[in-house]
C-alpha cells in the first residue's frame, strides 16, 4: 500500500509538471492574427514572437507608382509590410484598384501571422480625391463649414467612406482639421472647415464618426496644424512662428475635440514651430510633439502616422532618409509613410534593422509601434464592419458612385452657397437678356446652359498660364458685344484677371467662385458674387446656378 501511495503521489506530481509544461508550451505556440484571443493579449503574443524584420516591417507603409503594384511591393508584403497607400496616380481604373488590393491582401495572408494590410488613401472630399474613376466629387470641407451643420460632415464622410470601402480600402487620411488661418494658403485653402477652431473640431468629430459608421478608419491631420502657413511641406519645411499660448488656444483645439472622442489615427505633419520646439524639428520627427504632448499630455492612445516621408519637409531636417525614418520612430510615430516603394537594401531599412539589434531602447520603440499597429488591426478587422479583404470588382458598379450620396451632396452644396454680394438676382431668361458664360469647367457650362439655353460661351483652360490669360484678355472684346449679362466662373487668380476685364462695361456681371473665398476680394464691383468653395464639383456648380435662377435662397456663411 505504501509503494502504491508513493507511485500515486509521483503520478500526481508528474501530472502537475506536465500541465505546467503544457501551459508554457502553449503560451509559446505561434498564433495567427485570427486566433480566438482577446485583442490586447493576441497583439502582445504576436509581437513577442515576431522577429526584428517582422516588427520593423509592420511600421512601414508604401505606395506604388504604376497602374498595378510592382513586384518589389509584393516582396515587401512577403517580408511582412504592415500597410500600403493608394495614391492618386494609379486609380483611374477602380476595378484594377480593387483587384490589386485583393491580390496584396492574399499575399499578406500567406505570412506566418496572417496579418492583413492597412490600405489607406486620401479621400478628403473636395479637391483632394486620390481614388478617381467614378467616385463622387464632393463639395468638400469648406463647403461643409459654410453650411455649418455637423450632419453634413457626418454624411459626407459616410458616403465617401462607403465608396472606398467597396474597393477594399480600410483607412482614409481625413478629416483635415487645419484651420483657415493663412487666407493665402494654396496647400490647405478649401480643405479647411474654416478659421474657427471649435467649429473645425466639432465638424472633424462628425466626419470621423461618419467614417467609422461606414467602416473606415479616419485619420485626422496634419498634427499639430498646417493652417498658418502658405508653404507646402512637399518642397520645403514650413516654419510657423507662433507662441505656445496661440498654439494651445488655436491649433490644438480641434485635436482636443477628436482625442476626447477617441479618434483612432492621427497624421503628424512636417511642420516646424520654433517657439515651441526650440530645435526646429518638424512635428513628425519631434518626441516633444508626438510623445510628450500628444500622448502624455493630451492622452491620445491611437495610431500616429507620418505624412509622406518623401516630402522635403521631413528629409531637410534629418539629413538622410534613413535618419528621418529612425527619428520618426523614436519620436513616437507608429507608421512611417513613403509614397514610393523602397528597395529591399535601402539604408532606411537595413540601418534601422541593424540598429534594432544594437540598441535595445530603439528595438523597444519599434516593438511598441508594431504592437499598436497590430492591436488597431485586430480591433478593426474583427469589428464586423471592416472593408472586404478581397473586394469583388464585379460589385463596384452598384457601390460607386454611392447611389444615396448623389441626392445628399446636391443638398449639401445648396446649404453651403454663400452670398458675398447680393445684386439683382434671381435671374430669369427674360430679366437676364442675352447671357455670355465665361469659364473653364464643363460642369459650369452644363449647369448654366440648362437654365439659360440661348447663352453664349467663352471657354479657357482651368490652369491657364500668363500667356493664355493675356490671349484671352486680348480676344475677349471681340466676344462681349451684344450681351446684357455675364456669368463668370472663377477658379484662380488668372480667372480673376479675366473677370476684371468686364469692369466698367455697365453690364450685369455675376461671379461664381469655386475655390478660395479670398479670390473675389478684387471683384467687389460686380453685381453679384456667390461662393461655392468646391473644385470641379458638379453639385456645387448646380447649386450656385440654381441660386442664381432663384431655386432657393443661399444661406451659407464665409468661413472667416
Amino acid at each position: 500500500m505504501k509503494s502504491f501511495g508513493f507511485i500515486k503521489k509521483g503520478f500526481i506530481l508528474l501530472s502537475a509538471f506536465w500541465a505546467a509544461g503544457a501551459i508554457n508550451f502553449l503560451s509559446g505556440q505561434t498564433v495567427s492574427f485570427w486566433s480566438k484571443l482577446p485583442n490586447e493579449e493576441l497583439a502582445h503574443r504576436i509581437t513577442e514572437q515576431m522577429t526584428d524584420t517582422e516588427l520593423l516591417a509592420q511600421t512601414f507603409m508604401f505606395g506604388w507608382a504604376g497602374a498595378e503594384p510592382s513586384e518589389l511591393l509584393y516582396q515587401w508584403v512577403d517580408r511582412g509590410l504592415g500597410s500600403v497607400k493608394v495614391f492618386g496616380w494609379n486609380t483611374d481604373d477602380i476595378y484594377l484598384v480593387a483587384k490589386s488590393i485583393s491580390n496584396l491582401q492574399k499575399s499578406a495572408a500567406k505570412n506566418r501571422f496572417q496579418i492583413p494590410l492597412l490600405v489607406a488613401t486620401d479621400q478628403e472630399g473636395g479637391w483632394i480625391r486620390h481614388v478617381k474613376g467614378d467616385t463622387s466629387i464632393t463639395p468638400g470641407n469648406m463647403a461643409i463649414g459654410a453650411a455649418g451643420y455637423p450632419a453634413d460632415s457626418w454624411y459626407s464622410a459616410y458616403y465617401i467612406s462607403r465608396e472606398i470601402k467597396a474597393l477594399g480600402i480600410n483607412m482614409n487620411f481625413a478629416p483635415t482639421v487645419d484651420l483657415f488661418t493663412d487666407h493665402n494658403s494654396t496647400i490647405i485653402g478649401t480643405r479647411s472647415f474654416g478659421e474657427d477652431p471649435d467649429k473645425a473640431g466639432l465638424l472633424g468629430v462628425a466626419f470621423a464618426a461618419g467614417s467609422m459608421a461606414a467602416g473606415i478608419i479616419p485619420t485626422v491631420k496634419h498634427f499639430p496644424g498646417h493652417g498658418d502657413t502658405n508653404l507646402d511641406s512637399h518642397g520645403r519645411l514650413p516654419v510657423i512662428d507662433i507662441d505656445f499660448n496661440t498654439f494651445k488656444t488655436r491649433e490644438l483645439v480641434p485635436y482636443i475635440y477628436l482625442i476626447k472622442e477617441k479618434v483612432p489615427a492621427v497624421m503628424s505633419g512636417h511642420l516646424s514651430f520654433p517657439q515651441i520646439e526650440s530645435s526646429g524639428a518638424p512635428a513628425s520627427l519631434s518626441k516633444y510633439f508626438l510623445t510628450d504632448l500628444l500622448r502624455n499630455q493630451l492622452g491620445y492612445e491611437g495610431l500616429i502616422i507620418t505624412d509622406d516621408m518623401m516630402m522635403v519637409g521631413a528629409t531637410i531636417y534629418a539629413g538622410t532618409m534613413s535618419n528621418a525614418f529612425r527619428m520618426a520612430l523614436e519620436a513616437g510615430n507608429d507608421i512611417i509613410l513613403s509614397s514610393t516603394t523602397a528597395r529591399l537594401n535601402e539604408a532606411l531599412w537595413t540601418s534601422n534593422l541593424e540598429l534594432m539589434s544594437e540598441d535595445s531602447a530603439f528595438r523597444e520603440k519599434v516593438k511598441e509601434a508594431a504592437f499598436r499597429v497590430i492591436r488597431a488591426k485586430l480591433e478593426y478587422f474583427k469589428s464586423g464592419n471592416a472593408a472586404p479583404l478581397y473586394p469583388n470588382p464585379n460589385s463596384l458598379d452598384k457601390a460607386i458612385p454611392d447611389p444615396e450620396g448623389d441626392k445628399f451632396f446636391l443638398e449639401q452644396a445648396c446649404r453651403s452657397v454663400t452670398v458675398e454680394k447680393k445684386g439683382t438676382f434671381p435671374l430669369t431668361q427674360e430679366s437676364a437678356g442675352r447671357v455670355l458664360l465665361l469659364g473653364s469647367l464643363s460642369s459650369f457650362f452644363n449647369s448654366a446652359k440648362a437654365r439659360f439655353p440661348n447663352s453664349g460661351s467663352y471657354r479657357y483652360t482651368y490652369d491657364c498660364g500668363p500667356n493664355e490669360t493675356q490671349s484671352v484678355l486680348d480676344n475677349l472684346p471681340n466676344y462681349m458685344y451684344g450681351y446684357d449679362t455675364f456669368i463668370v466662373c472663377v477658379n484662380n487668380e488668372n480667372h480673376v484677371k479675366i473677370a476684371n476685364a468686364l469692369k466698367g462695361l455697365n453690364k450685369k456681371v455675376i461671379i461664381l467662385s469655386t475655390m478660395s473665398p479670398t479670390l473675389t476680394e478684387s471683384l467687389s464691383w460686380a453685381d453679384t458674387i456667390l461662393l461655392g468653395y468646391s473644385w470641379r464639383c458638379d453639385y456645387s456648380m448646380r447649386a450656385m446656378v440654381g441660386a442664381v435662377a432663384g431655386d432657393f435662397e443661399p444661406r451659407g456663411t464665409k468661413p472667416y
